[in-house]
Parts: C-alpha cells; sequence; structure tokens
C-alpha cells in the first residue's frame, strides 16, 4: 500500500468513527481539529493535526496554536507535545490519529495537572471594552409613556409641540 492509500483508508474511519462527534472536525483532508475534554471544563483543549505527505511513514504535525488554546500557558503545551510525540514514536508507520485522540482523551488530567489559566492584557482589554458601551446604552433609554401620558401631553401642547406660557407658574396668593 502507498501513503496515499493509507491516507485514504484511515480519512474514511475517522469520518466513520467520529461522524457526529462535535469534537472532531475535519478541516480539509489531511488536517483535523479534535477537542479534548468538554466546552466548559478548563482544562479543555484543542489538538490541530496535519498530516504530511508521506504519513503515517513520518509523523503527523501537532499544533496547539488554536484560539481556543490561548488560556493554556506555554510550558502545560511543550508537555502536551512532547507526551503525544512520545505515543506518535511508538504508532509510527501505522495508522494513529485515533489512538492519538482517545489517548489524549483518557490521559487529559494527566496532560493538564500542571494547568493554571493565563489570562492576558487583550482578554482584560476586550472586556473593559465591552463594558463601556452596554452602560452607556442603559442610560440613553427613555421612560416609557402609557397612551394616556402622551395623549396628555399632546393636549397641553400647541401646534409646534411647545406648552403655552406660564403653564408651569404658580398663582400667589397674599394672605391679609
Amino acid at each position: 500500500m502507498t501513503a496515499n492509500e493509507d491516507q485514504e483508508m484511515e480519512l474514511e474511519a475517522l469520518r466513520s468513527i467520529y461522524e457526529g462527534d462535535e469534537c472532531f472536525k475535519e478541516i480539509s483532508p489531511v488536517s483535523f481539529q479534535f477537542r479534548v475534554g468538554d466546552l466548559e471544563d478548563t482544562k479543555a483543549f484543542i489538538l490541530v493535526i496535519t498530516w504530511p505527505d508521506t504519513y503515517p511513514e513520518t509523523a503527523p504535525q501537532i499544533c496547539l496554536d488554536a484560539f481556543f488554546n490561548n488560556r493554556i500557558s506555554a510550558a502545560t503545551k511543550q508537555l502536551i507535545l512532547l507526551k503525544l510525540e512520545e505515543q506518535v514514536e511508538a504508532n509510527l508507520g501505522s495508522a494513529m490519529m485515533y489512538t492519538l485522540f482517545e489517548w489524549a482523551k483518557e490521559n487529559q488530567d494527566a496532560l493538564m495537572e500542571s494547568h493554571r489559566p493565563v489570562v492576558t492584557a487583550v482578554t482584560l482589554t476586550s472586556n473593559t471594552e465591552v463594558m463601556v458601551p452596554s452602560a452607556a446604552k442603559k442610560r440613553e433609554k427613555k421612560e416609557q409613556l402609557t397612551k394616556a401620558q402622551k395623549r396628555r401631553i399632546v393636549n397641553r401642547t400647541d401646534n409646534k409641540g411647545e406648552l403655552p406660557r406660564g403653564w408651569n407658574w404658580v398663582d400667589v396668593i397674599k394672605m391679609p
């Protein structure tokens, strides 16, 4: 079998295994995304794996540069890549995508045990920018008037929409 035939067979197998699985996404016939963990899980991460032309004889490229992984420290990413490279070496020459994905799922806790969420300045800036417009919108909201209130306002005003002169004057009464 040639490398291309192996790739086609593995691609077909991956499509049938992960059909309907929201964790697996086929970016192209040689590039895949796999989310390890639930979306709400702070220890979840996304693997992006790309096959070179000579895969499975040569190792696939594993990347953790997805935006979803921005909160993971560089040291934790290095650890994950190192452990996955060990699995790749053990499975070199055979179809290994399913094995890698399942191994990552089973060992998620061990891979992310030293994980501490990284808060970047970009995140903080975007949060404050989002807060300012929403507060301004709340102040701009006009008071809702009932139909009767609107009718009274219209009845008090002239054809220009102005109130007649002296509408708010108070009569002063002299007491003897």
